[in-house]
């Protein structure tokens, strides 16, 4: 499912945010000390390598809502833009801190001059945001930041299951007329 917003594209594809070899940024769902943990953030240290856990150490810890840059590593991308989501339930106001995190992830892209990045559903899995709530956060928000960006061109969100994949489809289909 493709989209376009003002010139950019905005896709849902159903994978694993690791594997995406043509996006020059890809989002870690990050804890707040920047270490390899399960989901997303495992999956992307495992395939990285160990050089991106000793380049995160002096950037941790994060605050929800906040993102930061660094290297690929061994990973196809350029660079892994990392994102503390709020805990639902914990972190207050959750949808403050999770439209943050895809603001602040779509800044530095932006900033660092890169054409494509590529989120994951950031905060659904052990961090227990529902998804449809937070899928229709993470697509409004992409949708308002896209005036504000000059270099990004491609917005991809990457759905590990097929239920997310289809909640991000039809939402997307829903908010992009």
């Amino acid at each position: 499912m493709k989209k376009q917003v003002m010139g950019v594209t905005i896709e849902c594809v159903q994978g694993d945010i690791a594997k995406q070899p043509d996006a020059d940024a890809i989002v870690n769902a990050a804890n707040a000390w920047l270490k390899p943990g399960g989901g997303v953030a495992g999956a992307i240290h495992r395939a990285a390598g160990p050089g991106l856990e000793e380049e995160c150490r002096p950037l941790a810890p994060i605050k929800p809502g906040e993102a930061v840059i660094t290297g690929g590593h061994n990973l196809p991308n350029r660079h892994v833009i990392h994102c503390l989501g709020p805990v639902y339930g914990v972190d207050k106001p959750e949808p403050k801190f999770l439209a943050l995190c895809y603001t602040n992830a779509l800044k530095l892209a932006d900033e660092h001059k890169l054409t494509s990045i590529a989120f994951p559903a950031i905060s659904t899995g052990i961090f227990g945001y529902p998804v449809q709530e937070a899928a229709k956060i993470a697509i409004q928000t992409v949708i308002d930041v896209i005036p504000t960006l000059d270099n990004v061109k491609l917005i991809r969100f990457v759905l590990y299951s097929p239920e997310d994949f289809k909640i991000h489809c039809d939402l997307l289909d829903q908010l992009v007329q």
